[in-house]
């Protein structure tokens, strides 16, 4: 279903139009996300408001809608998808790199709150995907084959390099894993 997770009643709208359709759910996977980038010395209010709204904000609502809910009935399971952004400032992090850096402590928050009644509240901090958030750097060849070079695998990632890590972050087999930012990004962090 489609949403503005740019308000807060649209983010709130969006949970309550989502649990009248589907029920109320065990797994919440915030990925949304908007990438505006004007270097530091040129943000604005309005793009700092803008991508806390969406990249922050939202997944602190739905949270605070589904995770007291998940703990009632013993399980659940919150993945927020990060950055590297959000442990090093690189290409204009600007504003993104902070909400995704802040997004990575609301997990912490989460775990604490949620985690003894079996709720888990991890992060996956994708390396480098051509994706259409990322269209600036996907345009330029040269950036693209530089990122590439930096990760220890020789490649950027690809949406399905992901799946194995959320499915696992989703399931049973992850009870003992919380508060966590996971990695899945070819080296890129280490090299």
């Amino acid at each position: 279903m489609s949403a503005d997770l740019g308000t807060r009643d649209g983010a709130r709208a969006a949970a309550d139009s989502a649990a009248e359709v589907f029920g109320e759910p065990d797994i919440l996977v915030n990925c949304a996300g908007i990438n505006l980038r004007p270097p530091m010395g040129e943000l604005g209010e309005d793009v700092w408001d803008a991508t806390m709204a969406v990249n922050l904000e939202a997944p602190y609502l739905l949270g605070q809608r589904f995770g007291p809910g998940m703990a009632e009935r013993g399980f659940g399971r919150i993945i927020h998808i990060t950055s590297q952004q959000a442990h090093r400032a690189f290409v204009q992090s600007g504003a993104y790199g902070v909400s995704k850096g802040a997004l990575e402590s609301l997990a912490r928050s989460q775990a604490e709150a949620w985690s003894p009644h079996g709720v888990t509240c991890n992060t996956l901090v994708p390396g480098f995907v051509m994706t259409p958030l990322n269209e600036r750097l996907s345009s330029d060849p040269e950036k693209v084959a530089a990122l590439a070079a930096r990760t220890l695998v020789g490649r950027n990632g690809l949406a399905e390099d992901f799946a194995g890590a959320a499915v696992f972050l989703a399931s049973r087999a992850s009870a003992y894993v919380t508060g966590q930012a996971i990695f899945v990004d070819g080296g890129f962090s280490v090299h």
